[in-house]
């Protein structure tokens, strides 16, 4: 993969970096018709006027698809796009690939499904290939409560987890309380919480995350602030369960002047390819992001803890750029395999 350092793109916002991995293409002028099945916040944040500009230039126009309609008797279309949850759209979506498998759908539902479930989001991570890639991916230790909180610490002793523990929603459905995010210290604590959920083994990273968002092949890199350290004499005199906001908000933006070097340095190039490149071929997604700490005190440890899939790009500068890009590189690979949809 080629790789552009972040000066020879342009201006940037400190604390990211660009790893643009798609190759120069004859951008294609014909029309491109993209249909969109969407939240409307997702909408709202995504569908932006200034991608909508730059797409028409390109021939790239943008259609919404009504769901009470038939998506079949919809279109044609050339992608659709689209981050809606339930059963029913999976059934929906999953027919429709079958009967148009030139239509090129963003993402596969069977995929997108995995990554909604925080137990079998990260399986598999701790055994990918990436010696060569100058550093480690690990995952934390984790377990999966689907009952009974108050009886659940002889199961913490039992998987090994150590406290303090960070606790998830096991399931990922769209609303504010799937990405709550709390901290216990004890097993006490964890009566409080509300299960099905999963408990992870809070690993200290110097308060930073990094969040790393991939369109196709173009990876971007933003930190962001998390929670902090925890010391030895706080796992220690400090009991209860504490609730914290959802850490990776672009309000908390990160300057990397203010942080010790080794704690604010972005993860190596080669390994965040080499994982983005792995995890696209395991899940079958083109569109999602990663969350990343680096352990403390270390310079090439990194512990994946978090997958989203269609996040919100309108985080990284310049995303509407990226996403016409994108969309014409589909249209490119289209045309060469002569997969045009007929109009």
């Amino acid at each position: 993969m080629r790789v552009e350092e972040e000066d020879n793109m342009g201006p940037r916002g400190d604390g990211e970096v660009v790893l643009d991995t798609a190759s120069s293409q004859q951008q294609q002028q014909e029309k491109l018709v993209i249909g969109y099945a969407l939240t409307s916040k997702k909408k709202h944040s995504f569908l932006q006027p200034k991608l909508e500009v730059l797409a028409r230039k390109k021939g790239i126009s943008f259609v919404s698809i009504d769901q009470d309609k038939p998506l079949s008797e919809q279109g044609p279309f050339d992608v659709v796009l689209h981050k809606l949850l339930g059963n029913e759209w999976h059934d929906v979506i999953q027919d429709y690939q079958q009967k148009y498998p030139e239509v090129t759908v963003l993402d596969p539902p069977g995929a997108i499904q995995r990554i909604y479930n925080r137990q079998s989001m990260l399986q598999g991570l701790a055994d990918l290939n990436l010696a060569e890639c100058d550093g480690m991916i690990c995952v934390p230790k984790q377990m999966v409560v689907l009952q009974d909180t108050t009886s659940s610490a002889n199961e913490v002793a039992k998987a090994g987890l150590k406290f303090p523990l960070v606790a998830k929603p096991l399931l990922v459905d769209g609303t504010a309380k799937s990405h709550q995010l709390f901290l216990a210290y004890d097993c006490l604590s964890l009566a409080e919480l509300e299960p099905p959920l999963v408990l992870q083994e809070f690993v200290n990273h110097g308060g930073v995350l990094f969040k790393v968002f991939v369109v196709g092949d173009v990876i971007r890199v933003v930190r962001r602030f998390s929670l902090p350290d925890v010391s030895n004499v706080e796992k220690e005199k400090v009991a209860g369960v504490f609730q914290f906001p959802r850490v990776s908000s672009s309000a908390a933006s990160v300057n990397k002047t203010d942080l010790d070097p080794r704690v604010a340095e972005l993860p190596p190039k080669p390994l965040l390819e080499g994982l983005v490149r792995e995890l696209r071929n395991r899940l079958g997604l083109r569109l999602f992001n990663i969350d990343m700490i680096r352990e403390h005190g270390s310079q090439d440890v990194f512990y994946v803890i978090d997958i989203n899939y269609f996040p919100g790009y309108g985080k990284i500068p310049d995303y509407e750029q990226v996403f016409v890009d994108f969309f014409l590189g589909l249209a490119q690979a289209k045309h060469e395999k002569g997969l045009c949809v007929k109009r």
